[in-house]
């Protein structure tokens, strides 16, 4: 392999990466434009091995240790939130980087070229669909209405009432109708009891609210229930 040669294809692994990062970093993803682009780039480099050094090792070989050692990189970035898992797709894009820079460090632009095409098409045009099927998935049973009743030390007052409102706000399909404030049975506690309306079911969403809010300091009960509309 001359010095062009692997120029060539450091920088097919290189535009390769960008482009999928740049779809990643715009979208606000951990993994964005420099780790994909490190990751296309890094593979390519180890493919490069081979023919460098007269074909004594098998690539088959090297692709294989590329794709285990992707698998610890891309463990990094899949987060658990309570009983929600994040960052799968953003694990997967990363071992399909990847394989791009392994296919442009062997010299085979234009199947990097396609594989980075298919790539951005599965984000681009099967999000929206992704997204409309978990829609329609969730509205088909209606509107439901639950409470969330939590009790705190009393100088948290404020922190865990923004923290519900911040929680329920970041759900799509979650709308907080209402926070009340009770002074709890222990002198030094307060209780908050908020009205939650969602559509579809959401009771995965609650309990997540409701490991969220158990994390903090000063909260001894956090509990929600499904309820029928304005109950007592």
């Amino acid at each position: 392999m001359t010095l062009t040669t692997f120029l060539i294809n450091l920088l097919t692994a290189l535009v390769m990466g960008v482009l999928i990062g740049l779809e990643r970093q715009i979208t606000q993803h951990p993994a964005g434009l420099r780790t994909n682009a490190l990751v296309a780039v890094g593979a390519a480099m180890f493919m490069s091995i081979t023919p460098l050094i007269g074909f004594e090792t098998s690539p088959t070989r090297i692709a294989s240790y590329i794709i285990s050692g992707i698998g610890f990189l891309a463990g990094g970035v899949i987060l658990k939130e309570g009983i929600n898992v994040r960052g799968l797709n953003t694990a997967a894009t990363l071992w399909c980087t990847a394989a791009i820079g392994t296919l442009a460090g062997t010299g085979h632009v234009a199947y990097a070229a396609t594989g980075t095409g298919v790539i951005l098409i599965i984000h681009l045009l099967l999000k929206p669909c992704s997204d409309w099927i978990d829609n329609w998935a969730k509205g088909r049973e209606g509107e439901n209405h639950y409470r969330l009743r939590v009790i705190a030390t009393a100088q948290n007052e404020d922190l865990v009432r923004s923290i519900i409102l911040r929680l329920i706000n970041s759900q799509n399909r979650m709308t907080a109708q209402g926070i009340s404030v009770f002074k709890a049975d222990k002198e030094e506690e307060f209780e908050v009891v908020a009205d939650i309306m969602s559509r579809g079911n959401q009771d995965k969403e609650m309990q997540d609210v409701i490991t969220r809010l158990r994390i903090d300091t000063g909260v001894s009960l956090a509990s929600w229930k499904q309820v029928q509309s304005k109950d007592p």
